[in-house]
């Protein structure tokens, strides 16, 4: 897999998927500009986006290792997890990629890492594709009633009674381990095989360790990210999922708005992975925005 270098040394790996020629009307070969992808977690690989729905059939895929997640390498300095200092990574990978500027996906958490590289290299952003963004970055505060009102929409599953109870507690600030672990058919918009093993491989793919230190102290300053995005020029597709508990419509309606070019797209039936549990919704909204 190739590797770069980050500024303070650790090899940092990403996955190349899809070809990188495009051509054109006219027979022309050019190079197609890869999509740069951020997986959430927080700190877990990259693997679990795989192919993003086979969305690397129309579009280049850049899908960055974390450090110390996936082939990338552990940093001596464990603070060096933290969100806002994971932008000299972003910007050692653009520059390792040869482009001046990137189209870049974050999904979930992966989002604040996104959007910070946004507040600091707005110049270096051509199209920014937020996948049911985390809003720690931002700020954007989001009510325990929204969670609730996306999970009903599931009413109907065999599942639904034990894991929206555990879910009133988690709201109600009595999360504990075994309710995570029951809520986590919500993630989902089928609780499927592939749904199972994709929530079966989130805890051995996470960097245990460097949880903590991506939102610790430091890491977010919504107020200066917030009047930053307010001055970017880029186009911004938000994309949300339904039933979505952990990024519901509303609060994704703030996160657009803070933007003075994005646009809002809702999956049907879509959940918190919309490229599981609807590829070919999940693509076409992506492709169209990417152009």
């Amino acid at each position: 897999m190739p590797t770069f270098t980050a500024p303070d040394g650790t090899r940092l790996t990403y996955h190349l998927l899809g070809d990188t020629k495009d051509t054109g009307d006219a027979g022309e070969v050019t190079d197609a500009p890869p999509l740069v992808c951020l997986p959430g977690g927080p700190l877990r690989a990259s693997s679990y986006l795989g192919d993003l729905g086979g969305l690397a059939a129309r579009r280049p895929l850049v899908r960055l290792d974390l450090r110390g997640t996936g082939e990338s390498e552990r940093p001596r300095d464990a603070s060096s997890y933290r969100c806002d200092r994971l932008v000299d990574d972003v910007e050692a990978l653009r520059r390792a990629l040869g482009v001046e500027r990137l189209d870049l996906l974050g999904h979930s958490a992966g989002a604040n890492l996104a959007v910070r590289y946004v507040e600091r290299h707005p110049e270096r952003v051509a199209r920014l594709v937020l996948v049911t963004p985390s809003v720690m970055a931002v700020g954007v505060d989001i009510a325990p009633e929204d969670r609730l009102a996306a999970a009903r929409l599931r009413k109907a599953e065999p599942w639904f009674d034990v894991a929206y109870g555990a879910l009133e507690g988690i709201t109600q600030g009595r999360a504990t381990p075994e309710a995570w672990e029951v809520v986590g058919p919500f993630w989902y918009g089928r609780w499927d095989a592939a749904a199972q093993a994709l929530q079966a491989a989130d805890a051995v793919e996470k960097n245990h360790d460097a949880i903590p230190v991506f939102a610790g102290e430091g890491a977010f300053a919504p107020e200066a990210t917030r009047a930053a995005l307010a001055r970017c020029t880029a186009p911004v597709l938000v994309l949300a999922g339904e039933t979505d508990v952990a990024a519901p419509p509303g609060a994704m309606a703030e996160v657009a708005a803070l933007f003075p070019a994005a646009e809002l797209v809702v999956q049907a039936g879509a959940s918190h992975h919309p490229w599981l549990d609807d590829p070919a919704a999940f693509t076409a909204a992506v492709e169209r925005f990417l152009g």
